[in-house]
């Protein structure tokens, strides 16, 4: 059994084809996706976060409307840059959204993705130390946040407070019991999915990687996804993790899927990114017993216990509705995902 759910870049523009021609319209759409995507029995609704683009950024607002406009689907990012975030205010600001959705938060984490901007993290106020990288300024964001979510009291109270404090050092408020194990990182090398396990995050890999053996996309995914839980076992954590893929995969059930995705069979690709050679990994989109059978090679998936599924948000709510169903009637119980 897989927990099964979508991810949505956010993506706006003014092109003729896009039913998301706003920021407004990428919000409100992206609300009622999840809304519908709980309706027909998807378990989670994840975003990513792009600054500086047409696309979605700031989360908690979203994600605090979702939770208010949902019961059941977990609710998430993939990934939020941390070498753009003030750890203290996003704990803040984490804690009410996961209350507000009565703990169904998912944390997607990282060190971020190549940005629009040269050294964005710069206009929002932060710049690595002397001799650290902005890959290191993100990690070190990313562990204080992680200790600040444990709840503990830091902070010394003022001695004449303008409100009565409880006893002892003080903690950020609100906290939301529980999110500490609900944070995930985004890896996309074998040496970080180990540095997350040590951290004890679960795991979020996506349909990209650091091309460390030559092998295709998915089996070194797999491979890095084991990496990871031999780490979690040797660090001893004391509780299970969860580990994801994300993949872009298309039941073509009508003409219209094919005039969007029919386009024959694709495969690996390779090029650089951030001065990184890197693996990209197929799309899938085939009719449905097809796709079954390439399906069931995926090893990586296999190792998986949640699966993403990206979704082309500018094609509106109803067809990226009808993708999601397809999967989940089609071709989720033929491979024993449900």
């Amino acid at each position: 059994m897989k927990k099964i759910g979508f991810l949505s870049f956010g993506h706006w523009s003014g092109a003729p084809y896009s039913a998301t021609r706003s920021a407004s319209d990428v919000l409100l759409q992206s609300i009622d996706l999840a809304v519908a995507a709980e309706e027909l029995g998807a378990d989670g609704a994840y975003f990513r976060v792009h600054h500086f683009a047409r696309q979605l950024a700031s989360p908690f607002p979203l994600l605090a409307a979702i939770g208010a406009r949902t019961r059941r689907i977990e609710i998430g990012t993939g990934v939020i840059d941390m070498r753009y975030e003030n750890p203290f205010y996003m704990a803040e600001d984490a804690g009410a959204a996961d209350l507000i959705s009565g703990g169904r938060l998912q944390l997607g984490i990282s060190r971020g993705s190549p940005e629009q901007v040269i050294e964005g993290w710069r206009h929002f106020g932060y710049a690595p130390a002397e001799g650290e990288s902005d890959a290191d300024m993100g990690r070190r964001h990313a562990q204080v946040f992680l200790d600040l979510l444990k709840g503990e009291g830091f902070a010394r109270p003022n001695p004449r407070p303008m409100f009565p404090n409880p006893p002892g050092l003080l903690r950020l408020e609100p906290h939301a019991e529980g999110l500490r194990r609900r944070i995930w990182w985004g890896s996309a090398s074998d040496a970080t999915a180990v540095w997350a396990a040590q951290q004890g995050m679960n795991l979020q890999s996506s349909t990209l990687k650091a091309d460390e053996s030559g092998e295709p996309f998915h089996i070194q995914q797999a491979r890095q996804i084991r990496l990871y839980r031999e780490a979690w076992q040797q660090a001893g954590h004391g509780w299970q993790p969860r580990v994801s893929v994300s993949r872009s995969i298309f039941a073509l059930m009508n003409d219209e899927d094919r005039d969007y995705f029919g386009r024959g069979d694709d495969g690996d690709q390779i090029g650089e990114i951030d001065n990184m050679r890197a693996v990209f990994g197929r799309s899938y989109a085939a009719e449905p017993d097809r796709l079954i059978e390439q399906l069931r090679a995926d090893e990586a998936i296999a190792e998986a216990d949640t699966l993403l599924l990206t979704v082309p948000n500018q094609l509106g709510v109803a067809y990226n509705t009808h993708i999601l169903e397809a999967i989940l009637t089609h071709i989720a119980p033929a491979l024993g995902w449900r």
